[in-house]
């Protein structure tokens, strides 16, 4: 995974680009610190991936919100913390891992058997090829689809944050629809009015 040698070690030095909040509102600042953080899963087999992509996003935060990272090595941890976890935004997606399509499993597990259709999918792979990434993403519900090489700090950056954006307005629907439909609901369980008998 090529997280852009550069961009890494100017990372500690040069955070800037990485944060959307607006310099010098101090009220900002304290709404940003008591705001629940994002939740981004990171889910690879491979140690060094999730070091270098916890490091590449540690200074991100997304309308207020810094980014909280959880971990899992393997597709079926990475199933029992989406069970086990419903606010996960983002799911960053090794295919290959204790299986050739591991990452691919976990994404179908999750649109139908967990339905959860709010969380982004972003799929990573060390091993491109065209003609396999347009199978996936086609007949995968994902939201986006990287190789690992490819993938510099800055493009990671992008990404995640367009999907969370993405979420933050599915969820807000979400909420919409629950609550009209509550409102319905309360509509049809309340008694009818008495009929008025008056000439």
């Amino acid at each position: 995974m090529n997280m852009d040698s550069d961009s890494a070690a100017k990372g500690a030095d040069e955070p800037d680009w990485l944060v959307d909040e607006p310099p010098g509102r101090a009220d900002v600042e304290a709404e940003s610190a008591n705001a629940a953080p994002w939740r981004v899963l990171i889910v690879d087999d491979d140690v060094d991936v999730h070091v270098v992509t916890k490091f590449a996003l540690s200074q991100a935060s997304f309308q207020g919100r810094r980014l909280s990272f959880l971990h899992a090595y393997s597709g079926a941890e990475a199933l029992s913390l989406l069970r086990n976890t419903p606010d996960i935004a983002v799911v960053l997606l090794d295919v290959i891992m204790e299986t050739q399509d591991a990452g691919l499993q976990v994404a179908r597990q999750v649109r139908e058997d967990l339905h959860n259709s709010a969380v982004r999918i972003i799929l990573r792979t060390g091993q491109p090829g065209q003609a396999l990434e347009h199978r996936i993403i086609i007949d995968y519900d994902i939201n986006d689809f990287w190789c690992k090489t490819d993938l510099t700090t800055r493009k990671l950056f992008t990404t995640v944050i367009a999907s969370l954006r993405t979420y933050a307005t599915l969820r807000e629907a979400q909420q919409q629809v629950a609550e009209l439909a509550a409102a319905l609901a309360h509509c049809g369980d309340a008694p009818a009015e008495p009929a008025d008998d008056t000439p």
